[in-house]
């Protein structure tokens, strides 16, 4: 196990329930928790579509990106961050592809939370939600050249892992961040992302192969304040 350091345990007021060896971490919103899939692999489901929008406008999603209105993305209680789905309004035959970005909506019978853009699309905007069907494709294959877009289901048990402790619009501040994590951590690194609007420069430490053993590790950077860190697969 490559531990990022060692350090004691550390004690929770309410220990999370119990997942299956290798599942992503669980999460608790409004009394109620929540497993993460480990996979996207055949996922189906029927329910109610929202949206959300100018509130929300410019604040950080679960995986740590700034949720843009405009954007083709949306909200998933339980999927894989960073999965697409394939939404079908049932009521007027509509559909599109968003990516899951972000954690919700934690409204009875709703199952998914799409931006404004893909809700004015699906034609969501007007009545507000619309019954749904959302069928995961997976995350995009890496390909050269081809005129379509592929998919390809995550294996989230073993891999890549790391965690990403920040991001930066500005380089030299992500520059400055890295190597503050540097001196402590092991494999600070920055990790680019094109918005398509805006650079972002995503600030990460540690290095798995396995999601337990990253999970082993989420400890020690809450405990030295960095609870907003959050596990991504490489």
């Amino acid at each position: 196990m490559a531990l990022l350091f060692f350090v004691g345990g550390c004690a929770t007021s309410e220990p999370a329930p119990q997942r299956p060896a290798g599942h992503p971490k669980p999460y608790k919103v409004f009394g109620k928790w929540y497993q993460p899939l480990p996979d996207s692999k055949g996922f189906r489901q029927r329910g109610i579509a929202s949206w959300y929008g100018k509130d929300f406008h410019g604040k950080k999603t679960s995986n740590g990106e700034i949720y843009d209105m405009y954007a083709m993305t949306a909200a998933h209680k339980t999927l894989p961050l960073g999965t697409y789905v394939r939404v079908h309004n049932l009521e007027n035959n509509l559909k599109l592809e968003v990516r899951i970005n972000d954690r919700g909506p934690f409204v009875r019978g709703r199952i998914i939370d799409l931006s404004y853009t893909a809700a004015k699309e699906l034609g969501l905007v007007g009545p507000g939600t619309a019954k749904v069907e959302i069928e995961a494709l997976g995350t995009p294959a890496v390909t050269n050249g081809g005129t379509g877009r592929t998919f390809v289901q995550r294996d989230y048990y073993s891999g890549n892992f790391t965690f990403q402790v920040g991001a930066f619009a500005n380089r030299e501040n992500a520059e400055r961040f890295k190597r503050k994590l540097a001196a402590q951590y092991k494999n600070a690194h920055i990790s680019p992302y094109d918005r398509g609007d805006k650079m972002f420069y995503r600030v990460r430490v540690g290095a798995f192969k396995t999601l337990e053993d990253a999970v082993a590790n989420e400890a020690i950077l809450i405990q030295d304040g960095y609870p907003d860190a959050f596990m991504v697969a490489d």
